[in-house]
């Protein structure tokens, strides 16, 4: 088998200029096929860019990164339905930078409607729409789109294989393809007779790839059903190589210290300290920061500790509630967009009752286990990068321009992640790690952020408020009026991914906000952009995160206005706007045994939120233990359209809910005098495994089209368990974290 390295040292890859402007490049270009990175050598066959065969059996080139949700199993799952080979034959790989892998559901992704209603010219725009994915080079990881972004595309490479594979078997045994048979790896002659898909791999690279329609489900082995994860040996041996793993000849490690008052320049600095330091190779002047080459990864981290640095100030406000205030400005500006707006909100309706409340979340960290790290080995006319990250050509195209080479200049090597989140789809641990490593051309140098660097140095999850206005009448919500504030991690990503500055309405900022499926009759909701340079970024479930605590909790205060009980208020909003919707909630109140009522010393939360073209509802229930608050019991259900592999569903739903209470429960970034003041999991806590619930999950697929699994489990998570405090405590919870509030276990 053709090693990665091999494959990599010629890939094809759309640079700059068709980030800038490959649209204009003319409808065959964009419509065309990308070319196919892989670069077989004798013996070897890459029928596409996803299936390479050779002696050694069939490898699956798997273009998304695995950082947990089980990606290469079920993507090696859609390969084998169609190639007729077994789960446990596929070796997966990680696929190179390169536009052939691109997602093909991203850009869909962003079209301005709510989703659970579009018809069918607007999903079939939105499939349409995706190879833009091609053209702009979106090798990404990210919006829970792995799943519809594979669904078709390797079928039809396993299908083509497959047909390929016995069109040279037909050329070889003198009879017609369609007199063949595969199974299990092997085409398999009229007589019996089997030929193995490795012995015909050097007969299939001559021939052009046969398309053929692919198969009815009532035909498919894996898909629809649970398979081992092909990542479980290898993580639960530890022989599962992640960035911070790799090991290479003659390597040298390096820390880095860059300017707590983020975004603040660097005046200057005094190393001599650290130089005197046995051990240590080299200082690094960043430019904005520093970074110590030493010959292992702790005397680095002690080293740049001891550099004293003469930090400029930030370019926000460097008090929190100084931030906030001015995130609250942002509702005196006109909305950045108002994506939904039904009927008339101006005045409620006559003899209804009026709710107003105000919301607020703070920013948040994402709190990757492994910290951020690469390993990069720069030659002077060549470079190679090693880590786990989320957008392997956008990462090729950054570090191609910090070395000054050109982008066929670079491979990238893409590691398993440990914890992504959204934070692996930045890119500034590869431009860090490429200037450490241009210190030293010809060494490899592992730069890793010691855990207080990694914490006070992410793209938060910005922080928000949202002003509500609602009213009911007859038990029914008849008016929402909902305004959120907040920073655009859209809009700063396009600027640091581009330099082009981002603009027009955010759907990001909205999303989980103005789509929700409930039947209002005056319904509006606009989102204002607050104008601050704190850096935020991509955090799990992006906008949903925070627009689901606010829509949900206010939804429950609605129903105790109107007298009803929250689950029964939310369905009868919801039954006739999205019945997938109804059902998910129908489903929570099933297994949760949902009465409405609650013991003493007992509270029940419910929430919703519609998001990636998933609907989920849980239920949260906390029990007061003589003045602890435990979070005992949660009941998810989802509905996923199909899912593809229902265990591994379940799972994301559970992990992503776990991320939510974390984040409920504890998450706050805060700022004093500029500089973030939580520097490790003592500051910032998560759930564990005493404070964690029993969880039942529930998985339906009614849905019209498939939806994503691994972000919709984390945005009503925080609304129920805030509802669910409610009702034991009579308090109503308006911002986060919790712990703040509650006396929670610990």
């Amino acid at each position: 088998m053709a090693s990665v390295g091999k494959i990599l040292r010629r890939t094809f890859l759309i640079g700059s200029a068709a980030i800038v402007g490959g649209v204009a490049f003319g409808a065959y270009y964009v419509t065309r096929p990308a070319a196919n990175p892989l670069k077989p050598r004798e013996g070897e066959a890459a029928l596409n860019p996803f299936v390479l065969i050779d002696q050694n059996g069939v490898t699956l080139f798997a273009p998304r990164a695995e950082m947990g949700q089980g990606v290469r199993t079920t993507w090696a799952a859609l390969i084998a339905e169609e190639l007729d080979v077994d789960l446990d034959q596929i070796t997966v790989l990680h696929g190179p930078a390169a536009a052939a892998y691109y997602n093909s559901a991203l850009v869909g992704e962003g079209l301005p409607n709510k989703g659970y209603d579009i018809s069918n010219f607007q999903h079939n725009l939105g499939e349409a729409l995706g190879v833009l994915g091609k053209t702009l080079s979106l090798q990404v990881t990210g919006g829970s789109t792995s799943m519809k972004d594979g669904f078709d595309r390797m079928r039809q490479a396993g299908a083509s294989a497959r047909e390929t594979l016995k069109r040279a078997a037909a050329n070889r045994l003198g009879v017609d393809p369609s007199d063949l048979k595969t199974a299990s790896g092997h085409v398999i002659a009229p007589n019996g007779d089997k030929i193995a898909y490795s012995m015909l791999a050097e007969d299939a690279a001559g021939l052009e790839p046969v398309e053929v329609p692919l198969r009815d489900p009532s035909e498919w082995r894996y898909l629809g059903r649970s398979q081992p994860r092909l990542d479980m040996v290898g993580k639960a041996t530890g022989t599962a190589e992640f960035g911070v793993d790799v090991r290479l000849p003659g390597m040298k490690f390096a820390s880095v210290r860059m300017n707590p008052k983020l975004g603040g320049a660097m005046n200057g600095f005094d190393d001599s300290a650290a130089r005197s330091m046995p051990g240590v190779e080299k200082v690094v002047d960043l430019g904005t920061g520093v970074a110590v080459i030493a010959n292992n990864t702790w005397l680095a981290n002690q080293a740049v500790e001891a550099i004293d640095v003469d930090w400029g100030d930030a370019p926000y406000p460097p008090e929190t509630e100084e931030i906030f205030a001015r995130i609250a400005e942002a509702f005196d500006d006109a909305p950045n967009s108002t994506m939904r707006d039904d009927g008339d909100v101006s005045a409620s309706p006559e003899n209804a009752t009026e709710i107003t409340a105000e919301y607020r979340v703070p920013y948040l960290a994402h709190a990757t286990m492994e910290p951020m790290n690469a390993t990069a080995l720069y030659t002077g006319n060549a470079l190679e990068l090693w880590c786990g990250n989320q957008a392997p050509t956008l990462i090729q195209f950054r570090v191609a321009n910090t070395a000054g080479l050109d982008i066929e200049a670079v491979q990238i090597h893409t590691t398993y992640l440990g914890g992504g989140f959204g934070r692996r789809g930045e890119l500034d641990f590869g431009e860090i790690a490429t200037k450490v490593a241009m210190a030293m051309p010809g060494t490899p140098v592992q730069t890793t952020w010691s855990r207080e660097e990694d914490m006070r140095h992410d793209y938060f999850r910005p922080g928000a408020i949202a002003r509500m206005r609602g009213a009911v009448q007859d038990g029914k919500a008849v008016l929402i009026d909902g305004k959120v504030a907040a920073q655009s991690p859209t809009q700063q990503a396009v600027e640091r991914y581009t330099g082009f500055p981002g603009g027009g309405p955010d759907k990001v900022l909205v999303e989980g906000f103005f789509n929700q499926p409930y039947a209002v009759p005056n319904y509006r909701m606009s989102g204002h952009i607050a104008d601050l340079a704190v850096p935020v970024g991509f955090w799990r479930s992006v906008g949903n995160s925070h627009n689901g605590f606010f829509h949900e909790t206010f939804m429950d205060e609605m129903a105790h206005a109107a007298s009803r009980d929250p689950l029964e208020f939310r369905l009868d909003l919801m039954k006739n706007e999205h019945a997938p919707s109804a059902g998910c909630l129908e489903a929570v109140k099933d297994m949760s045994g949902w009465t409405g009522q609650t013991t003493e010393g007992v509270g029940r939360g419910v929430a919703f939120t519609y998001s990636f073209g998933t609907p989920v509802a849980q239920v949260i229930e906390v029990v007061d233990e003589d003045g602890t608050i435990r979070i005992s019991k949660a009941w998810i259900a989802c509905d996923m359209g199909l899912a593809l592999d229902p265990e591994n569903v379940k799972a994301q739903m559970f992990g992503g809910m776990m991320y939510g209470l974390s984040a409920a429960c504890f998450g706050e970034i805060t700022f004093a005098e500029g500089e973030v003041e939580q520097f490790n999991f003592p500051d910032y806590d998560a759930m564990r495994m005493h404070t964690a619930p029993q969880v039942e999950v529930r998985v339906l697929e009614t849905n019209r089209h498939m939806g994503g699994a691994g972000e919709p489990g984390t945005p009503p998570s925080m609304p129920a368990l805030g509802n669910a405090l409610f009702d034991l405590t009579g308090k109503r919870t308006r911002s986060l974290p919790l712990i703040n509030q509650f006396n929670l276990l610990i």
